[in-house]
């Protein structure tokens, strides 16, 4: 796995190195003997001195990961992701090697800017955190970003989503290598699901797009707390004072979707909010989320969301309970 030495290790991003340091770095001999053999390589330092974060120590270093069975990069510096600065060109390099000499590739979160870097994209599916695919497929346009999943299988090139999602890929690597016993045995250990269902469209908030045309503001809030009444194009535009026409135009170019897709995310926004802060039943969450009936919310979050409503409130501890179901 590679790692920044020195500063570079952000609080934010320790949680993505300990995950494959938690997994492949503790033996478990019961399971599989000999276990994984992890090294820590590390790279230069990233960030002024004193910055917040931790600092590693390893013997290891970028040479070493040629001639590895697998390479994990589970982060880049944030100045990469946000400042758009260049991905370390050592590690670029010891990359490409490593992959030129039979390395299984894996990135977790922002490490898929590292892969991306060094051509192993190139024309692959691949995922990264949600909040940074949008970046990423700008920065690498011959990468095809899917934000939808927890983690991409392409084989000998291996991404996945931030945070937890992280941890369902390095199980799915250990299935892959050991089988599904010893996954699912480790996955106990650990006190996690051995695979959760769906992707990381669950955890992306579409309650609220972006939008820049402050004149539809009034709007959309107006539409947000109406969302349990039937709503047309015509009367939206009626409260926008424009033509339905126009109207369509502008919330299409402020949020880049019709008015239709609009409020469908409106709703499943609203449904997703149910789901985890109530005990509502799931007919009635369709009603007060205007979706109807609990068949069409089935429908909408199986193919926008792609799981039930019902795991998706599993994955969600609820906040507040609310046991009626009138």
């Amino acid at each position: 796995m590679v790692v920044p030495e020195e500063i570079g290790v952000a609080f934010w991003d320790l949680y993505e190195v300990s995950i494959p340091a938690t997994v492949f770095g503790t033996p478990q001999p019961d399971l599989a003997n000999p276990w994984y053999d992890l090294r820590m390589c590390r790279i230069r330092a990233h960030g002024p001195a004193g910055a917040p974060g931790f600092a590693l120590r390893t013997r290891y270093g970028l040479d070493d990961i040629v001639g590895a069975d697998t390479v994990i990069v589970a982060s880049v510096p944030e100045q990469v992701v946000e400042d758009g600065e260049p991905v370390p060109e050592e590690l670029v390099t010891a990359l490409c090697r490593a992959y030129d000499a039979g390395a299984r590739m894996v990135s977790l979160c922002t490490g898929a800017f590292a892969l991306a870097e060094a051509g192993l994209l190139d024309g692959r599916r691949a995922t990264a955190h949600w909040m940074h695919t949008a970046a990423l497929a700008e920065r690498y346009p011959n990468v095809q970003v899917d934000d939808s999943v927890l983690y991409v299988d392409d084989g000998d090139v291996l991404t996945s989503a931030g945070m937890t999602a992280g941890l369902d890929l390095c199980l799915h690597l250990v299935r892959r290598d050991l089988g599904a016993y010893v996954a699912n045995q480790l996955a106990r250990r650990m006190v996690v699901p051995a695979h959760r269902p769906g992707g990381q469209a669950q955890f992306i908030d579409l309650s609220v797009p972006a939008t820049d045309d402050q004149g539809l503001a009034s709007v959309l809030d107006w539409a947000r707390a109406r969302l349990d009444q039937p709503l047309s194009i015509d009367e939206l535009a009626r409260q926008a004072m424009v033509s339905p026409r126009t109207f369509y135009r502008r919330l299409q170019r402020a949020t880049g979707a019709t008015p239709l897709q609009w409020l469908l995310h409106q709703r499943l926004g609203r449904a997703q909010s149910l789901l985890e802060e109530t005990g509502l039943s799931v007919e009635k969450i369709a009603k007060l989320s205007g979706l109807g009936t609990a068949n069409n919310l089935r429908h909408h979050f199986l193919r926008q969301i792609g799981i039930s409503p019902s795991d998706y409130r599993n994955a969600f501890p609820r906040q507040t309970q609310e046991t009626s179901s009138r």
